[in-house]
C-alpha cells in the first residue's frame, strides 16, 4: 500500500453545484488519500446554495468552496492532478485545458439539478438524487487498490463507474 495523495478535480460547465458536491466528496469519503478540486469551463461565480444546503444535510463542511475556472488547474504552479472527471455533457465534450502531468479521465455525468424544480422541496430532492448518485461513485473510486491496477483496468474501472 502507498502513501501517495491522489489528486482529483472535478469538471462542469459551471463549477456551482454537481462538481462542488464531487470535490466535497471525495475529500471527505477519500479520508486523506485523496484531495478533492473542482471547476468549470464556465464558472458561474458562486456555489448554488442547494448544494451547500446539501452537503450541510449530511454533515460535511461547506467553508472554502467557490465556482472557479479550471485555467486554474492548467497554470504551472497548479497541484498536478492524478485523475480528472466530468460530470456533466458540455464539460465532457469541451476542449480541456493541458493539464501538468497526465491525468486519468473519465466521464461520470449525471443531470444537473440546478435546473429542477419550482420550490425548494423540488430543488432539494435534485440535489438529493445528484448526490446520492456522486456519493455512489465516489465511494467506489476511494475504495479502489489504485497502486495495484494496471493503467487499462484503472481505466476500465472509471469508465465503469461513470455508468453506474
Amino acid at each position: 500500500m502507498t502513501d501517495k495523495v491522489y489528486n482529483v478535480l472535478i469538471l462542469c460547465t459551471g463549477n456551482s453545484a454537481r462538481s462542488i458536491l464531487g470535490e466535497a466528496l471525495i475529500n471527505h469519503l477519500g479520508q486523506g488519500r485523496f484531495r478533492g478540486y473542482s471547476a468549470g469551463s464556465q464558472p458561474a461565480g458562486k456555489v448554488n446554495p442547494y448544494a451547500l444546503k446539501t452537503l450541510e444535510k449530511h454533515g460535511l463542511d461547506t467553508s472554502g468552496y467557490r465556482s472557479k475556472s479550471w485555467d486554474e488547474f492548467g497554470a504551472p504552479d497548479a497541484p498536478q492532478m492524478d485523475f480528472v472527471f466530468t460530470v456533466c455533457g458540455s464539460a465532457a465534450g469541451e476542449t480541456c485545458p493541458l493539464w501538468p502531468g497526465t491525468p486519468l479521465r473519465a466521464h461520470w455525468g449525471l443531470e444537473d439539478p440546478a435546473g429542477v424544480g419550482s420550490n425548494d422541496d423540488e430543488a432539494m430532492a435534485a440535489f438529493a438524487t445528484a448526490y446520492q448518485i456522486i456519493h455512489r461513485r465516489v465511494s467506489r473510486f476511494v475504495a479502489l487498490d489504485i497502486a495495484a491496477m494496471s493503467e487499462d483496468e484503472l481505466k476500465a474501472e472509471l469508465a465503469a463507474i461513470g455508468k453506474a
